[in-house]
């Protein structure tokens, strides 16, 4: 079988870019999780699952909006920042949508035209050049495949195997392991809880309520010792009044944290990345949603208007989306810097006050 297109990786940026091509092109999506039969998820993603404001506009843009089954309670409109470096805490008004993040995959999924083949519980193995096109393995039904594309997309997350057979000798950007764990709870927190503490991580962990469950999250650099300041982590929290039940689930995956321009990859010859595989996820939050939707819908236009030299219009289109990205690490500087934070959270800017009993 030959097709334009290949996408590995059918999360927000795989199946946006599937859906914004055109029906002119042959397009293959797959996916190594079952995002189509009513099953319990054998793959699950380890994400928090929350829609940050510039998701939520990139949706709006689209002219999409959620349907009812992935969202998910409580609704948070602020964060509680603990800042446990300095005994700082604040409270600032921000507005997530909260959603279950595998229906939320499966839903944008189910957009993608019926003219994109989608084959799903399908491992991508690897690829290799030929003469004029490229020849894709992958795991289907207990079975290798060997498939012929013109264009290759990773869109394949943290961990992409695209990303590192075509850009092997690139600079990655600095890789976080992220750890989750669900805990029961009878106590409901509305608030989105995230939690500055140099003992555990130079970036941050997070604390968000889904239904009956706590999820206690944190972005480590320390791989070796992860486990061990994940339990500090939680060990503090409890100390200050936070009450978690029974561990019901663990989760752990790759967090990419791109600190220069150089560690974002967008295209080599007929090979493209779009999401967290290009390195596009914000250095000062792990949000990657926003990114995934516009990165896919960016190469979605550059292919739509001819495949010929689309990575130089991809390059050119994604460059709102690097300089951000930019930003974003100068932001960093400021909040992940002990010093700064303690300066910047004393003023109050933009800080909000609450009712003393709010927990």
């Amino acid at each position: 079988m030959v097709y334009d297109i290949v996408i590995v990786g059918g999360g927000p940026s795989g199946s946006t870019l599937a859906r914004m091509l055109d029906e002119k092109y042959k397009v293959l999506l797959i996916d190594k999780r079952n995002l189509y039969d009513e099953i319990n998820f054998k793959r699950e993603k380890c994400c928090g699952g929350l829609l940050a404001p510039d998701a939520q506009k990139v949706l709006a843009q689209f002219g999409l909006g959620l349907p009812k089954d992935v969202i998910v309670g409580p609704q948070m409109f602020s964060v509680r920042s603990i800042d446990i470096d300095n005994h700082i805490l604040k409270y600032y008004q921000r507005h997530y949508i909260n959603v279950h993040r595998e229906k939320f995959d499966r839903w944008l999924l189910s957009l993608v035209p019926q003219n994109v083949q989608v084959m799903t519980s399908c491992i991508f193995k690897g690829y290799r050049e030929t003469e004029g096109n490229i020849e894709v393995e992958v795991f289907n039904q207990g079975v290798t495949e060997k498939i012929s594309t013109k264009l290759l997309v990773g869109a394949d997350g943290a961990t992409s195997k695209v990303r590192r057979m075509a850009f092997e000798n690139d600079k990655l950007p600095d890789r976080y392991v992220s750890i989750q764990k669900w805990y029961k709870t009878s106590k409901e927190s509305p608030h989105f809880i995230s939690i500055f503490d140099e003992e555990v991580t130079d970036f941050y962990s997070w604390v968000i309520q889904k239904e009956d469950y706590a999820i206690v999250g944190a972005a480590i650099l320390d791989y070796a010792n992860a486990n061990e300041k994940f339990q500090i982590l939680v060990e503090k929290l409890r100390k200050k009044g936070y009450e978690f039940g029974k561990c019901i689930k663990r989760e752990g995956t790759w967090i990419m944290r791109p600190r220069k321009l150089n560690q974002i990859n967008l295209f080599k010859g007929n090979v493209a990345l779009i999401g967290e595989a290009g390195g596009f996820i914000s250095p000062s939050s792990a949000e990657g949603i926003s990114y995934a939707l516009k990165s896919g819908a960016i190469l979605a236009d550059c292919i739509n208007h001819s495949m010929k030299n689309y990575g130089l219009r991809y390059k050119r289109k994604t460059t709102k989306l690097r300089i951000n990205i930019f930003v974003k690490n100068l932001k960093s500087l400021l909040m992940y810097n002990k010093f700064t934070r303690k300066l910047i959270m004393k003023t109050g800017v933009l800080a909000m006050e609450v009712h003393k009993n709010v927990y």
